[in-house]
């Protein structure tokens, strides 16, 4: 056992190693349908080197190495798995074009070659985060015969979603992603990423956003620019890499491990709703954690072990009993942790807040007036060319995704709407909804809205949010040019202690979080005219507006 497989496992609170004796085989040659040749490194305890036995597939976009190797190769050995790390086409030495998401018959072709191998036998899991995670996916459902489990966290079975959050573009997630992975296989690989990571931050102010690839890598990327050309998730490029539909033809057990402020958490639940409702065998279980959080790491090293070991080897002693287990976040009750019996868990109701004049988010529903009466309304002016910022929330390398929201709800460009002190706590645990009516100055806007919880000292910290993009065919505008705007915020489990206040803000942009909306019905990665859009929303009137939070009694 190396030290720092001894130290991971401390962490991650992993049982004792089998035996520290492993082997790894670098380089093993696997031959794909085209003649292109991937490589991959196989680990496994030397004492059952020659003995036929299931095997862990790992593929990855981020070498077979260091990091890799030891969460997935040398800490899983040594605990009596056989682990096949396999770099994705195109990096780490594989041959071919990576071509970002098309990991579908690559992966059918490297499962054929593990049933080939004479030290494997019986069946193979897949385990792995993120990219790691879709690549499961992209072979799960056609594979039934030799997949007998997938160990998923923080992913989905499509990443447009999460490239294109409400029809926006998650700017600052993506060009990251581009920075890492281009900068990835240079010469002292950690200075040159973070090096590219702050090349990139000060690129996100441009305009206009086309030649950010080049800008940020010094050459145009390919498969990027075809993922920008293409912000549909119908179009040609998303569509062949989207295997959401074929989620409900998993027959694998599938357990998921996400946290609160992922970038992948509303897809990743649409996956393990969609097993649930087909009746497969999943488990979810999400903490309070970012995409790259290290709790969260530990935790899927540790959960992953427990169910790899359940469905390869028939030992299921680390495997928790609870089909969903959730954190909930705000006011601690015990450790924090509750078991359920699925997502989301039955409600005891609908907690509805009405906006009202005075910043006043109202629990009583207002009285019902002339559909035609003015009412009230709160407005704001926002200026793509000063955007709106972001503070917090899902990022990609979000390491405080909680944080004091005080001085963004000072800004002009925000509007904000809070209770009076609960009287007592109040529990919500599934995903919110806001129902805003509004009005503006151009048919081109977006609007983002995030729920805070306000202590007693007036901090207010963000716990769930989301942005839709506002354009003629995507939201429905009334006969009196006010727009019906209805969206769904990040999935929630959060308890407001007694006393404090809940707070709906309203703007409309997070940049560089989203990419801005220009005001023009551009494209934002041509767009060069950027247009000031002046927003009203409206209240004191039917339709109201309003937040809706899924209430839990205890």
């Amino acid at each position: 056992m190396s030290l720092a497989s001894a130290v991971l496992a401390r962490i991650a609170g992993l049982p004792r190693a089998q035996s520290e004796d492993v082997v790894c085989e670098q380089d093993l040659r696997v031959t794909m349908g085209d003649g292109v040749v991937l490589l991959a490194d196989r680990w496994v305890l030397r004492a059952r080197r020659d003995s036929p036995q299931p095997t862990v597939l790992v593929r990855s976009p981020y070498g077979r190495r260091q990091v890799f190797a030891l969460i997935f190769g040398r800490t899983l050995a040594e605990r009596g798995l056989q682990v096949v790390i396999q770099s994705t086409r195109g990096t780490f030495g594989s041959g071919g074009e990576f071509s970002p998401f098309d990991e579908r018959a690559d992966g059918l072709a490297t499962l054929d070659w593990i049933r080939a191998q004479p030290w494997h036998a019986d069946r193979i899991a897949l385990v792995g985060p993120s990219y790691l995670g879709l690549v499961q996916w992209a072979v799960a459902p056609a594979a039934a015969q030799d997949v007998a489990a997938l160990a998923i966290q923080v992913s989905a079975s499509q990443f447009h979603g999460q490239t294109y959050p409400g029809g926006s573009l998650a700017l600052e997630t993506s060009a990251t992603w581009l920075a890492l992975v281009t900068a990835q296989e240079r010469r002292l690989a950690p200075l040159a990423m973070a090096r590219a990571i702050r090349r990139v931050q000060k690129l996100l102010h441009e305009v206009p956003l086309a030649d950010l690839d080049t800008l940020a890598t010094g050459a145009e990327v390919q498969w990027f620019r075809e993922a920008m050309a293409s912000p549909t998730r119908d179009g040609a490029y998303w569509a062949a890499r989207d295997y959401a539909r074929d989620v409900a033809q998993v027959t694998a057990p599938v357990q998921f491990v996400g946290g609160w402020y992922d970038i992948f958490l509303p897809w990743m639940i649409d996956d393990h709703a969609a097993l649930a409702a087909a009746g497969r065998e999943t488990q979810l279980i999400v903490g309070p954690w970012a995409h790259t959080s290290h709790g969260l790491v530990a935790a899927g090293m540790r959960e992953a072990l427990g169910w790899l070991r359940a469905h390869l080897l028939g030992d299921g002693r680390l495997v928790r009993a609870a089909a969903v287990r959730i954190f909930v976040t705000g006011e601690r009750v015990g450790d924090g942790w509750r078991d359920l019996e699925g997502w989301p868990p039955p409600a005891s109701g609908e907690r509805r807040l009405w906006l009202a004049a005075g910043a006043r988010l109202r629990e009583d529903e207002p009285a019902e007036t002339d559909p035609g009466a003015p009412g009230g309304a709160d407005g704001y002016r926002y200026d793509p060319a000063h955007p709106t910022p972001s503070l917090g929330g899902p990022l990609l390398l979000a390491r405080r995704p909680v944080v004091d929201n005080r001085a963004l709800e000072t800004r002009a460009d925000v509007l904000t709407y809070t209770t009076s002190p609960l009287a007592q706590a109040l529990e919500a645990i599934g995903v919110a909804r806001v129902q805003l009516r509004v009005r503006a100055s151009e048919p081109y806007f977006d609007v983002f809205a995030r729920v805070c919880d306000v202590d007693g000292d007036g901090i207010s910290r963000n716990v769930c949010d989301a942005l839709a993009r506002i354009a003629p065919e995507r939201f429905e505008q009334g006969a009196d040019g006010t727009w019906n705007v209805a969206f769904s915020l990040w999935p929630m489990g959060h308890r407001f202690a007694a006393g404090h206040r809940i707070r709906l803000q309203v703007s409309s942009g997070a940049h560089p979080r989203y990419a801005r909306n220009p005001g023009t019905g551009e494209d934002p990665m041509t767009a060069t005219e950027l247009r000031a859009v002046d927003i009203e929303v409206l209240h004191g009137a039917p339709p109201h507006s309003l937040l809706v939070l899924p209430e839990c009694g205890r």
